[in-house]
């Protein structure tokens, strides 16, 4: 990313929020208070990503409400926004591999759509963003156009990398054994995750990384957001859901491995789902 003065007020404005969540002496608030005064009119989007359950949401909406305070107007979309309706996922399971029929995989998105629409809010061009009901598995109604200038685009393998071919061929769960043996679904999401989502992931211009502890802190962590739809009749069984996770399992994985080296930030949880440690720290605000 070339270091030029919207990304350096960006830089520092990130860094002073993200320590706002970790702490709130008033030091911090009158930085923000003053970077508040000097954003740039460029249009800029921050990254967020991490496992599954890991807060990725309410760490957006909790910026969005600080900023909205600051006078600093954001939009925030998620990757999920961006599902394919279950028939248009149900083509691809019959083109790809009967495992494309569920949502959350790379290649179980609109792509395409995100990235145009990032490259046109790049331009200046206010947008409607997408919106997905994942309660009802369709697309809801869109977002409404805003003038802001900032945006946070959240998602569980927002910056991660493909896989080398070799790395495919173990199986590492249940899933992979016992219904991709032959490894044709996840050479098709790695081959999808080389394609236009490398082309979003360009479009940051910086990237927050939530650092879960381990794979059986993010299982316990969704299975606490599935309670809320439960009570409604809508979310998965206990088994449903452990079955699922084994979909994300590779690239979140994956996550531990690639992200430490190219976040710009790393937000460390602990086992409580509580943010314990912010990296980098103080050297940020003197660039």
């Amino acid at each position: 990313m070339t270091e030029n003065v919207s990304n350096l007020w960006l830089k520092q404005w990130l860094f002073y929020s993200l320590k706002a969540q970790l702490m709130k002496p008033d030091f911090i608030n009158k930085q923000l208070s003053r970077l508040s005064q000097l954003q740039p009119s460029q249009p800029l989007i921050i990254g967020i990503s991490g496992a599954q359950g890991s807060g990725k949401s309410s760490l957006a909406a909790a910026l969005q409400k600080l900023w909205s305070g600051l006078g600093v107007q954001t939009d925030v979309v998620s990757l999920d926004d961006y599902y394919l309706e279950p028939d248009l996922r149900l083509k691809r399971a019959r083109l790809w591999h009967p495992l494309f029929a569920e949502r959350g995989v790379p290649g179980s998105h609109d792509i395409a759509l995100l990235l145009s629409q990032l490259q046109n809010f790049k331009a200046g061009e206010a947008q409607h963003w997408r919106r997905y009901d994942k309660g009802q598995d369709k697309a809801a109604a869109a977002a409404p156009v805003t003038d802001a200038r900032l945006l946070i685009v959240e998602g569980w393998c927002v910056g991660l990398k493909p896989q080398p071919d070799h790395e495919l061929l173990q199986p590492i769960n249940a899933l992979e054994q016992q219904q991709d043996s032959n490894a044709v679904w996840r050479r098709q999401v790695n081959h999808q995750l080389n394609g236009d989502y490398q082309l979003v992931w360009q479009e940051l211009d910086q990237l927050v990384w939530l650092n879960a502890p381990d794979w059986q802190a993010v299982c316990r962590w969704r299975s606490w957001q599935e309670q809320a739809l439960q009570q409604q009749g809508l979310g998965k069984s206990p088994a449903q859901l452990e079955g699922f996770m084994l979909y994300f399992q590779r690239l979140t994985q994956q996550s531990w491995r690639q992200l430490p080296q190219c976040a710009d930030f790393i937000l460390d949880l602990d086992s409580q789902h509580h943010f314990i440690r912010l990296t980098p720290d103080e050297q940020v605000a003197d660039e």
